[in-house]
């Protein structure tokens, strides 16, 4: 009897079972919902959404709605970690690997990774973007790439943290895993929506 592929799971609940049993909404606010089926479809996104507009949500709700591990890219260790507790109290099995944590945190996020128990996945763009780790996370079921805070990718991205703008490379490594890209800063939008 053949051992079952990671990350595949019996059911996978549809996206408005995953709206109110885990996160406690009865409906989606304006924008999301359309976010959320362009995502499930398999396409690329980029969203401008206002602060407080729920951002999160449209890639969260996905991420629980599909087969596969979904890696978020934010460029804050704050903001991780507030996203990951608030998904564990959720019930969500979430981790973060930083360089805020001791090596020994990490390294037991990262087989709670690689044995299939996490869903989803914060990182920084430093440490997503090394060979080592794309290369690890090309032997998993990855089935979405979301990009916090995209408008970093042309606006920080060149100058003060050029794996902001690297990010753009996910595509020739993953060229079949979707990239949501998710900003509330509309300014170089031209920019940010052609890297991912």
């Amino acid at each position: 009897m053949s051992t079952p592929a990671p990350y595949v799971r019996a059911h996978v609940p549809d996206k408005r079972t995953v709206l109110q049993d885990v996160f406690g909404y009865d409906n989606f606010r304006p924008g999301q919902e359309e976010i959320i089926d362009t995502i499930l479809s398999g396409t690329s996104v980029l969203a401008v959404m206002p602060t407080g507009a729920g951002k999160s949500l449209c890639f969260q709700v996905p991420a629980l709605a599909m087969e596969g591990l979904t890696i978020v890219v934010s460029p804050l260790v704050a903001l991780m970690q507030d996203q990951v507790s608030a998904l564990k109290l959720a019930g969500v099995a979430a981790e973060a690997i930083h360089s805020n944590q001791d090596r020994e945190v990490n390294v037991e996020a990262w087989q709670r990774v690689a044995g299939g128990e996490t869903r989803i996945l914060y990182m920084a763009p430093e440490r997503l973007m090394t060979d080592r780790m794309l290369n690890a996370l090309s032997r998993l079921d990855i089935a979405l790439f979301a990009i916090d805070e995209a408008h970093c990718m042309s606006q920080w991205g060149p100058s003060f943290r050029p794996e902001y703008a690297a990010l753009s490379n996910l595509t020739q490594h993953f060229p079949t895993v979707p990239i949501a890209a998710m900003t509330a800063t509309a300014a170089h939008c031209r920019s940010a929506r052609t890297s991912p």
